[in-house]
Protein backbone atom coordinates (compact mmCIF):
# COMPACT_ATOMS: atom_id res chain seq x y z
CA UNK A 1 0.00 0.00 0.00
CA UNK A 2 1.32 4.00 -0.94
CA UNK A 3 2.30 5.43 2.23
CA UNK A 4 0.10 8.00 1.96
CA UNK A 5 1.96 10.36 4.80
CA UNK A 6 5.23 10.30 2.17
CA UNK A 7 3.40 10.09 -1.40
CA UNK A 8 1.00 12.86 -1.25
CA UNK A 9 -2.05 12.61 -2.75
CA UNK A 10 -2.03 15.91 -4.09
CA UNK A 11 -4.42 16.05 -7.29
CA UNK A 12 -8.93 17.25 -7.38
CA UNK A 13 -11.04 13.78 -6.55
CA UNK A 14 -13.18 13.93 -9.33
CA UNK A 15 -15.90 11.93 -10.67
CA UNK A 16 -13.77 8.84 -9.32
CA UNK A 17 -10.53 9.37 -10.40
CA UNK A 18 -7.74 12.21 -9.20
CA UNK A 19 -7.57 14.80 -11.75
CA UNK A 20 -5.47 18.53 -12.25
CA UNK A 21 -7.33 21.41 -11.89
CA UNK A 22 -9.05 22.05 -15.26
CA UNK A 23 -6.73 25.77 -15.69
CA UNK A 24 -3.73 24.00 -14.27
CA UNK A 25 -3.60 25.75 -11.19
CA UNK A 26 -1.67 25.04 -8.03
CA UNK A 27 -0.63 25.74 -4.65
CA UNK A 28 1.02 24.84 -1.66
CA UNK A 29 0.86 23.87 1.36
CA UNK A 30 2.92 24.45 4.42
CA UNK A 31 4.32 23.50 7.24
CA UNK A 32 2.87 25.19 10.58
CA UNK A 33 6.01 24.56 12.22
CA UNK A 34 8.28 25.77 10.03
CA UNK A 35 6.52 27.78 7.74
CA UNK A 36 8.00 25.77 4.98
CA UNK A 37 6.40 24.64 1.79
CA UNK A 38 5.13 20.52 2.19
CA UNK A 39 4.08 20.31 -1.75
CA UNK A 40 1.39 21.86 -4.02
CA UNK A 41 -1.56 20.89 -4.46
CA UNK A 42 -4.80 21.32 -7.50
CA UNK A 43 -6.42 24.39 -6.93
CA UNK A 44 -9.96 24.21 -8.22
CA UNK A 45 -12.21 27.20 -9.75
CA UNK A 46 -15.92 27.18 -10.40
CA UNK A 47 -15.65 25.62 -13.56
CA UNK A 48 -14.01 22.34 -11.38
CA UNK A 49 -17.19 22.64 -8.97
CA UNK A 50 -19.17 22.48 -11.69
CA UNK A 51 -17.75 19.54 -13.08
CA UNK A 52 -18.09 17.85 -9.80
CA UNK A 53 -21.93 19.03 -9.56
CA UNK A 54 -22.19 17.10 -13.05
CA UNK A 55 -20.79 13.82 -11.71
CA UNK A 56 -22.55 13.91 -8.52
CA UNK A 57 -26.21 14.55 -10.46
CA UNK A 58 -25.09 11.46 -12.81
CA UNK A 59 -24.33 8.99 -9.54
CA UNK A 60 -27.02 10.26 -7.50
CA UNK A 61 -29.98 8.32 -9.17
CA UNK A 62 -27.52 4.59 -8.82
CA UNK A 63 -26.72 5.75 -5.50
CA UNK A 64 -29.91 6.72 -3.90
CA UNK A 65 -31.39 3.88 -5.34
CA UNK A 66 -28.46 1.13 -3.91
CA UNK A 67 -30.15 -0.90 -0.74
CA UNK A 68 -29.13 0.44 2.78
CA UNK A 69 -27.13 -2.88 3.24
CA UNK A 70 -24.90 -2.13 0.08
CA UNK A 71 -24.14 1.65 1.64
CA UNK A 72 -23.17 0.20 4.90
CA UNK A 73 -20.82 -2.14 3.80
CA UNK A 74 -19.00 0.46 1.34
CA UNK A 75 -18.84 2.69 4.54
CA UNK A 76 -17.50 -0.22 7.09
CA UNK A 77 -14.98 -1.38 4.35
CA UNK A 78 -13.75 2.83 4.53
CA UNK A 79 -13.38 2.41 7.98
CA UNK A 80 -11.26 -0.44 7.87
CA UNK A 81 -9.28 1.11 5.72
CA UNK A 82 -8.72 4.18 7.54
CA UNK A 83 -8.32 2.05 10.71
CA UNK A 84 -5.10 0.10 8.75
CA UNK A 85 -3.78 3.57 7.95
CA UNK A 86 -4.34 5.18 11.05
CA UNK A 87 -0.58 5.56 12.16
CA UNK A 88 0.30 7.22 7.82
CA UNK A 89 -2.73 9.84 8.84
CA UNK A 90 -1.57 11.02 11.94
CA UNK A 91 1.83 11.81 10.34
CA UNK A 92 0.23 13.57 7.68
CA UNK A 93 -2.26 15.72 9.73
CA UNK A 94 0.71 16.38 12.03
CA UNK A 95 2.77 17.58 9.66
CA UNK A 96 0.66 19.69 7.26
CA UNK A 97 -2.00 21.01 11.17
CA UNK A 98 0.87 20.85 13.59
CA UNK A 99 -0.77 19.05 16.25
CA UNK A 100 1.15 16.62 18.07
CA UNK A 101 1.74 13.06 16.54
CA UNK A 102 -0.41 11.41 19.64
CA UNK A 103 -3.00 13.86 18.96
CA UNK A 104 -3.38 13.67 15.68
CA UNK A 105 -4.16 9.48 15.84
CA UNK A 106 -6.72 10.13 18.76
CA UNK A 107 -8.44 12.50 15.42
CA UNK A 108 -7.89 9.62 13.17
CA UNK A 109 -9.56 7.31 15.71
CA UNK A 110 -12.65 9.68 16.65
CA UNK A 111 -13.45 11.04 13.16
CA UNK A 112 -13.32 7.06 12.16
CA UNK A 113 -16.25 6.48 14.53
CA UNK A 114 -18.54 8.54 12.28
CA UNK A 115 -17.75 6.59 9.82
CA UNK A 116 -18.47 3.15 11.43
CA UNK A 117 -21.64 4.62 12.85
CA UNK A 118 -23.54 6.11 10.20
CA UNK A 119 -21.84 2.52 8.08
CA UNK A 120 -24.35 1.39 11.27
CA UNK A 121 -26.92 4.36 10.72
CA UNK A 122 -27.33 3.59 6.98
CA UNK A 123 -29.20 0.04 8.06
CA UNK A 124 -31.18 2.60 10.53
CA UNK A 125 -33.10 4.76 8.49
CA UNK A 126 -36.43 3.98 9.30
CA UNK A 127 -39.89 5.81 8.53
CA UNK A 128 -42.97 5.33 9.97
CA UNK A 129 -46.44 3.84 10.15
CA UNK A 130 -49.02 6.54 11.65
CA UNK A 131 -52.09 5.23 12.36
CA UNK A 132 -54.99 6.53 9.42
CA UNK A 133 -57.99 8.50 10.56
CA UNK A 134 -60.08 6.78 8.44
CA UNK A 135 -60.16 2.64 8.13
CA UNK A 136 -60.18 2.59 4.60
CA UNK A 137 -56.68 4.38 4.77
CA UNK A 138 -53.06 4.08 5.69
CA UNK A 139 -50.34 6.83 6.69
CA UNK A 140 -46.87 6.23 5.86
CA UNK A 141 -44.03 8.30 6.49
CA UNK A 142 -40.78 7.59 4.48
CA UNK A 143 -37.59 9.04 4.86
CA UNK A 144 -35.40 10.12 1.23
CA UNK A 145 -31.99 11.63 0.86
CA UNK A 146 -31.88 15.20 0.40
CA UNK A 147 -29.81 15.26 -2.73
CA UNK A 148 -26.58 16.31 -3.57
CA UNK A 149 -24.83 18.19 -0.76
CA UNK A 150 -22.18 20.55 -0.34
CA UNK A 151 -19.37 20.27 2.14
CA UNK A 152 -17.18 22.49 3.56
CA UNK A 153 -14.62 22.36 6.16
CA UNK A 154 -12.03 23.68 8.49
CA UNK A 155 -8.50 23.32 9.25
CA UNK A 156 -8.50 22.66 13.11
CA UNK A 157 -9.85 18.93 12.73
CA UNK A 158 -9.17 18.37 8.97
CA UNK A 159 -10.10 15.09 9.11
CA UNK A 160 -12.42 14.43 11.81
CA UNK A 161 -14.50 17.36 10.25
CA UNK A 162 -15.00 15.32 7.17
CA UNK A 163 -16.23 12.38 8.21
CA UNK A 164 -18.57 14.07 10.49
CA UNK A 165 -20.26 15.41 7.30
CA UNK A 166 -19.59 12.77 4.97
CA UNK A 167 -20.47 9.70 6.60
CA UNK A 168 -24.44 10.69 7.28
CA UNK A 169 -24.72 12.35 4.04
CA UNK A 170 -23.58 8.98 2.16
CA UNK A 171 -25.48 6.55 4.47
CA UNK A 172 -28.63 8.50 3.37
CA UNK A 173 -27.66 8.11 -0.24
CA UNK A 174 -26.43 11.56 -0.77
CA UNK A 175 -23.68 12.03 -3.23
CA UNK A 176 -21.04 14.77 -2.04
CA UNK A 177 -18.83 17.55 -2.41
CA UNK A 178 -16.42 18.54 -0.37
CA UNK A 179 -14.05 21.69 -0.42
CA UNK A 180 -11.03 21.29 2.25
CA UNK A 181 -9.58 24.29 3.94
CA UNK A 182 -6.86 25.20 1.98
CA UNK A 183 -4.56 24.95 4.80
CA UNK A 184 -4.71 21.04 5.35
CA UNK A 185 -6.04 19.63 2.18
CA UNK A 186 -3.27 16.95 2.97
CA UNK A 187 -5.91 14.71 4.90
CA UNK A 188 -8.97 15.37 2.80
CA UNK A 189 -7.08 13.87 -0.58
CA UNK A 190 -6.07 11.12 1.78
CA UNK A 191 -9.68 10.42 2.78
CA UNK A 192 -10.38 10.43 -0.60
CA UNK A 193 -7.63 7.79 -1.67
CA UNK A 194 -8.89 5.53 0.92
CA UNK A 195 -12.51 5.91 -0.23
CA UNK A 196 -11.84 4.81 -3.86
CA UNK A 197 -9.78 1.74 -2.51
CA UNK A 198 -12.97 0.61 -0.53
CA UNK A 199 -15.09 1.03 -4.11
CA UNK A 200 -17.18 3.92 -3.44
CA UNK A 201 -18.73 4.81 -7.23
CA UNK A 202 -17.33 7.30 -8.88
CA UNK A 203 -19.17 10.74 -8.25
CA UNK A 204 -20.68 9.67 -5.13
CA UNK A 205 -17.41 11.35 -3.40
CA UNK A 206 -15.42 14.25 -4.81
CA UNK A 207 -13.17 16.38 -2.67
CA UNK A 208 -11.62 19.89 -4.46
CA UNK A 209 -9.53 21.95 -2.77
CA UNK A 210 -9.17 25.57 -3.78
CA UNK A 211 -7.87 29.08 -2.76
CA UNK A 212 -10.66 30.44 -4.01
CA UNK A 213 -13.21 30.06 -1.57
CA UNK A 214 -15.76 32.45 -2.91
CA UNK A 215 -15.91 31.23 -6.36
CA UNK A 216 -16.39 27.55 -4.78
CA UNK A 217 -19.03 29.12 -2.76
CA UNK A 218 -20.83 30.64 -5.80
CA UNK A 219 -20.22 27.63 -7.44
CA UNK A 220 -21.78 24.99 -5.33
CA UNK A 221 -24.86 27.55 -3.84
CA UNK A 222 -25.57 29.30 -6.86
CA UNK A 223 -26.63 25.78 -8.18
CA UNK A 224 -30.09 24.62 -7.76
CA UNK A 225 -29.28 20.60 -8.23
CA UNK A 226 -27.02 21.31 -4.74
CA UNK A 227 -29.80 20.89 -2.65
CA UNK A 228 -27.87 21.02 1.03
CA UNK A 229 -24.65 23.33 2.40
CA UNK A 230 -23.56 21.84 5.62
CA UNK A 231 -20.49 24.06 6.72
CA UNK A 232 -18.44 24.24 9.76
CA UNK A 233 -16.72 27.90 10.40
CA UNK A 234 -16.87 31.35 11.83
CA UNK A 235 -20.23 32.78 12.52
CA UNK A 236 -19.37 35.63 9.80
CA UNK A 237 -19.27 33.45 7.47
CA UNK A 238 -21.96 30.75 7.72
CA UNK A 239 -24.61 33.99 7.89
CA UNK A 240 -23.07 34.59 4.30
CA UNK A 241 -23.30 30.95 3.58
CA UNK A 242 -27.18 30.82 4.88
CA UNK A 243 -28.09 33.86 2.84
CA UNK A 244 -27.06 32.80 -0.33
CA UNK A 245 -28.44 29.18 0.67
CA UNK A 246 -31.89 31.50 0.54
CA UNK A 247 -32.33 31.61 -2.84
CA UNK A 248 -33.10 28.23 -3.78
CA UNK A 249 -34.32 27.33 -0.38
CA UNK A 250 -31.21 24.56 0.48
CA UNK A 251 -31.19 22.67 3.43
CA UNK A 252 -28.45 24.32 5.99
CA UNK A 253 -26.90 22.99 8.83
CA UNK A 254 -24.21 25.40 10.07
CA UNK A 255 -21.92 24.77 13.14
CA UNK A 256 -19.94 28.33 13.77
CA UNK A 257 -18.24 30.06 16.40
CA UNK A 258 -18.29 28.83 20.14
CA UNK A 259 -17.31 31.10 23.61
CA UNK A 260 -17.60 28.25 25.77
CA UNK A 261 -17.93 29.11 29.61
CA UNK A 262 -15.96 26.89 32.08
CA UNK A 263 -17.74 27.02 35.51
CA UNK A 264 -15.93 26.10 38.94
CA UNK A 265 -18.53 26.11 41.80
CA UNK A 266 -17.56 26.40 45.19
CA UNK A 267 -18.13 22.96 45.84
CA UNK A 268 -16.33 21.55 42.95
CA UNK A 269 -13.69 18.71 43.68
CA UNK A 270 -10.98 20.90 42.37
CA UNK A 271 -8.27 18.81 40.84
CA UNK A 272 -10.81 17.18 38.79
CA UNK A 273 -12.09 20.32 37.42
CA UNK A 274 -7.90 21.44 36.76
CA UNK A 275 -7.74 17.92 34.98
CA UNK A 276 -11.10 18.29 33.19
CA UNK A 277 -9.51 22.08 31.91
CA UNK A 278 -6.22 20.60 30.27
CA UNK A 279 -7.54 18.29 28.57
CA UNK A 280 -10.16 20.39 27.36
CA UNK A 281 -8.38 23.75 27.23
CA UNK A 282 -4.68 22.19 25.67
CA UNK A 283 -5.98 20.38 23.00
CA UNK A 284 -4.75 20.86 19.46
CA UNK A 285 -3.53 24.52 21.20
CA UNK A 286 -7.03 25.26 21.90
CA UNK A 287 -7.78 25.61 18.35
CA UNK A 288 -10.94 24.14 18.79
CA UNK A 289 -14.62 25.69 18.36
CA UNK A 290 -15.55 23.75 22.01
CA UNK A 291 -13.16 24.66 23.72
CA UNK A 292 -13.23 26.36 27.31
CA UNK A 293 -12.96 30.67 26.53
CA UNK A 294 -14.23 32.16 29.50
CA UNK A 295 -13.03 30.27 32.96
CA UNK A 296 -15.35 31.50 35.54
CA UNK A 297 -14.42 30.83 39.12
CA UNK A 298 -16.35 31.43 42.44
CA UNK A 299 -14.06 33.73 44.40
CA UNK A 300 -13.91 31.44 47.21
CA UNK A 301 -12.05 29.41 45.76
CA UNK A 302 -10.37 31.20 42.60
CA UNK A 303 -6.80 31.54 44.54
CA UNK A 304 -6.78 27.24 45.19
CA UNK A 305 -8.10 26.46 41.50
CA UNK A 306 -5.06 28.89 40.33
CA UNK A 307 -2.80 27.61 42.79
CA UNK A 308 -3.40 23.81 41.17
CA UNK A 309 -3.46 24.96 37.50
CA UNK A 310 -0.38 27.35 37.27
CA UNK A 311 2.51 23.82 37.53
CA UNK A 312 0.39 21.64 35.23
CA UNK A 313 0.57 24.55 32.68
CA UNK A 314 4.13 25.02 33.38
CA UNK A 315 4.71 21.52 32.23
CA UNK A 316 2.84 21.31 29.38
CA UNK A 317 5.81 21.00 26.54
CA UNK A 318 5.64 23.20 23.59
CA UNK A 319 7.12 22.23 20.51
CA UNK A 320 6.98 20.53 16.76
CA UNK A 321 4.15 17.69 16.68
CA UNK A 322 6.59 14.85 15.66
CA UNK A 323 8.61 15.51 18.66
CA UNK A 324 8.64 13.15 21.26
CA UNK A 325 6.60 14.33 24.38
CA UNK A 326 5.51 17.56 22.71
CA UNK A 327 1.81 18.60 24.21
CA UNK A 328 1.55 22.07 22.36
CA UNK A 329 2.43 22.68 18.75
CA UNK A 330 2.37 25.55 16.74
CA UNK A 331 -0.96 27.80 15.60
CA UNK A 332 -2.11 26.84 12.33
CA UNK A 333 -0.52 30.92 10.93
CA UNK A 334 1.50 33.88 11.59
CA UNK A 335 -2.02 35.22 11.39
CA UNK A 336 -3.33 32.98 14.09
CA UNK A 337 -0.64 33.99 16.51
CA UNK A 338 -1.21 37.05 15.84
CA UNK A 339 -4.64 37.28 17.00
CA UNK A 340 -3.50 35.64 20.42
CA UNK A 341 -1.02 38.10 21.14
CA UNK A 342 -3.37 40.71 20.40
CA UNK A 343 -6.24 39.43 22.88
CA UNK A 344 -3.90 39.43 25.44
CA UNK A 345 -1.70 41.92 24.94
CA UNK A 346 -5.67 44.15 25.14
CA UNK A 347 -6.38 41.84 28.36
CA UNK A 348 -3.43 43.13 30.34
CA UNK A 349 -3.67 46.61 29.11
CA UNK A 350 -7.22 46.70 30.53
CA UNK A 351 -6.24 45.82 33.41
CA UNK A 352 -5.73 41.68 33.35
CA UNK A 353 -2.81 40.28 35.25
CA UNK A 354 -0.50 37.45 33.51
CA UNK A 355 -0.30 34.49 36.13
CA UNK A 356 1.98 32.26 33.22
CA UNK A 357 3.46 32.56 29.78
CA UNK A 358 1.99 35.41 28.26
CA UNK A 359 4.81 35.93 25.12
CA UNK A 360 5.43 34.77 21.95
CA UNK A 361 8.22 31.74 21.33
CA UNK A 362 10.50 33.02 18.79
CA UNK A 363 13.30 30.74 19.56
CA UNK A 364 10.90 27.94 18.30
CA UNK A 365 9.48 30.07 15.69
CA UNK A 366 6.99 32.33 14.38
CA UNK A 367 3.84 30.66 15.01
CA UNK A 368 4.34 29.73 18.66
CA UNK A 369 2.44 30.78 21.75
CA UNK A 370 3.53 29.55 25.42
CA UNK A 371 0.70 28.44 27.09
CA UNK A 372 -0.88 31.11 29.64
CA UNK A 373 -3.14 32.35 32.29
CA UNK A 374 -4.48 35.30 33.03
CA UNK A 375 -6.87 36.01 35.98
CA UNK A 376 -8.51 39.15 36.76
CA UNK A 377 -10.69 39.64 33.49
CA UNK A 378 -14.01 41.13 32.80
CA UNK A 379 -16.92 40.38 30.77
CA UNK A 380 -16.00 43.76 28.32
CA UNK A 381 -12.79 42.41 27.16
CA UNK A 382 -11.96 41.16 24.01
CA UNK A 383 -11.04 38.48 24.99
CA UNK A 384 -13.95 37.12 27.18
CA UNK A 385 -16.00 37.87 23.59
CA UNK A 386 -13.93 36.61 20.96
CA UNK A 387 -12.68 33.04 20.36
CA UNK A 388 -9.03 33.18 21.47
CA UNK A 389 -8.20 29.86 19.53
CA UNK A 390 -4.87 29.71 21.55
CA UNK A 391 -3.20 28.02 24.27
CA UNK A 392 -4.83 31.08 26.77
CA UNK A 393 -6.52 30.31 29.74
CA UNK A 394 -8.40 33.59 30.89
CA UNK A 395 -10.34 33.44 34.28
CA UNK A 396 -13.01 35.36 35.41
CA UNK A 397 -14.34 35.57 39.28
CA UNK A 398 -17.97 34.86 39.95
CA UNK A 399 -19.85 35.40 43.69
CA UNK A 400 -23.31 33.65 43.49
CA UNK A 401 -24.53 31.05 41.08
CA UNK A 402 -26.32 33.47 39.94
CA UNK A 403 -23.97 35.60 38.43
CA UNK A 404 -21.81 32.84 37.11
CA UNK A 405 -24.77 31.24 34.87
CA UNK A 406 -25.48 35.09 34.12
CA UNK A 407 -22.08 35.08 33.00
CA UNK A 408 -22.03 31.89 31.31
CA UNK A 409 -25.36 32.88 29.29
CA UNK A 410 -23.56 36.83 28.09
CA UNK A 411 -22.64 35.96 25.03
CA UNK A 412 -24.51 35.58 20.78
CA UNK A 413 -23.23 31.87 20.86
CA UNK A 414 -24.05 29.13 22.67
CA UNK A 415 -22.35 25.85 21.62
CA UNK A 416 -21.16 24.21 24.86
CA UNK A 417 -20.36 25.05 28.27
CA UNK A 418 -18.69 23.22 31.06
CA UNK A 419 -19.53 23.36 34.88
CA UNK A 420 -18.07 21.25 38.02
CA UNK A 421 -20.26 20.66 40.67
CA UNK A 422 -20.32 17.94 43.91
CA UNK A 423 -24.37 18.83 44.37
CA UNK A 424 -26.79 17.09 42.45
CA UNK A 425 -29.46 19.85 43.05
CA UNK A 426 -27.14 22.40 41.58
CA UNK A 427 -26.66 20.03 38.36
CA UNK A 428 -29.53 19.91 37.30
CA UNK A 429 -30.29 23.52 37.74
CA UNK A 430 -27.55 24.86 36.27
CA UNK A 431 -27.93 22.50 33.54
CA UNK A 432 -31.04 23.32 32.64
CA UNK A 433 -29.82 27.26 32.78
CA UNK A 434 -27.20 27.20 30.42
CA UNK A 435 -27.89 28.18 27.20
CA UNK A 436 -25.64 26.07 24.84
CA UNK A 437 -26.69 22.91 22.84
CA UNK A 438 -23.21 20.71 24.52
CA UNK A 439 -22.89 20.70 28.48
CA UNK A 440 -20.29 19.02 30.02
CA UNK A 441 -20.94 18.13 33.69
CA UNK A 442 -17.89 17.19 35.76
CA UNK A 443 -16.42 16.43 32.32
CA UNK A 444 -14.90 18.39 29.73
CA UNK A 445 -14.29 15.63 26.70
CA UNK A 446 -17.45 15.58 25.76
CA UNK A 447 -17.22 14.62 21.70
CA UNK A 448 -18.96 11.60 20.56
CA UNK A 449 -20.38 9.64 17.47
CA UNK A 450 -22.88 8.38 19.17
CA UNK A 451 -23.99 11.85 20.80
CA UNK A 452 -25.75 15.19 19.07
CA UNK A 453 -22.65 18.07 18.56
CA UNK A 454 -24.35 21.45 17.55
CA UNK A 455 -25.22 25.12 19.19
CA UNK A 456 -27.74 27.42 20.18
CA UNK A 457 -28.01 30.93 19.55
CA UNK A 458 -25.66 32.18 17.05
CA UNK A 459 -23.35 28.87 16.92
CA UNK A 460 -25.34 27.00 14.12
CA UNK A 461 -28.08 25.13 13.09
CA UNK A 462 -28.91 21.32 13.06
CA UNK A 463 -26.84 18.79 14.78
CA UNK A 464 -23.39 16.11 13.92
CA UNK A 465 -23.48 12.63 15.09
CA UNK A 466 -25.90 10.60 16.61
CA UNK A 467 -28.98 9.12 14.79
CA UNK A 468 -29.78 12.83 14.72
CA UNK A 469 -26.93 13.20 12.27
CA UNK A 470 -29.12 11.76 9.38
CA UNK A 471 -32.23 14.28 10.17
CA UNK A 472 -29.99 17.16 7.70
CA UNK A 473 -29.83 14.59 4.88
CA UNK A 474 -33.18 13.05 4.45
CA UNK A 475 -36.88 14.89 3.12
CA UNK A 476 -39.54 13.55 4.99
CA UNK A 477 -42.14 12.03 2.44
CA UNK A 478 -45.92 11.50 3.84
CA UNK A 479 -47.90 8.48 1.68
CA UNK A 480 -51.86 8.58 2.17
CA UNK A 481 -53.06 5.32 0.73
CA UNK A 482 -56.66 5.46 0.28
CA UNK A 483 -59.31 3.15 -0.65
CA UNK A 484 -58.83 -0.15 1.11
CA UNK A 485 -62.06 -0.20 2.55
Amino acid sequence: MTDIDKDFVTDLFLDGAFVPAAAGRRFSVDDPATGQRIVEVADADANDFKTAIDAAEAAWPAWRALTANARADLLLRWHEGIRGAADQLARLLSLEQGKPVPEARAEIIYGNGFVRWFGEEARRMYGEVIPAPRADRRTIVLREPVGIVAAITPWNFPMAMITRKLAPALAAGCPVILKPSELTPLSALALAELARRAGFPPGVINILPTTDSAAAGEALLGDPRVRKLSFTGSTAVGKKLMARCADSIKKVSLELGGNAPFLVFDDADLGRAVDGLMANKFRNAGQACIAANRVLVAASVHDRFIELLTPRVAALKVGRGDQPGVQIGPLISEAARAKVERLVTGAVAAGARIVHGGAVMPELGPRYYAPTILTDLDQQMDLACEEVFGPVVAIQRFTSEEQGIAMANDTPYGLAAYFYTENHRRIWRVASALQAGIIGINEAVVSSESAPFGGYKQSGIGREGSRHGLDDYTEIKYLCLGGLA
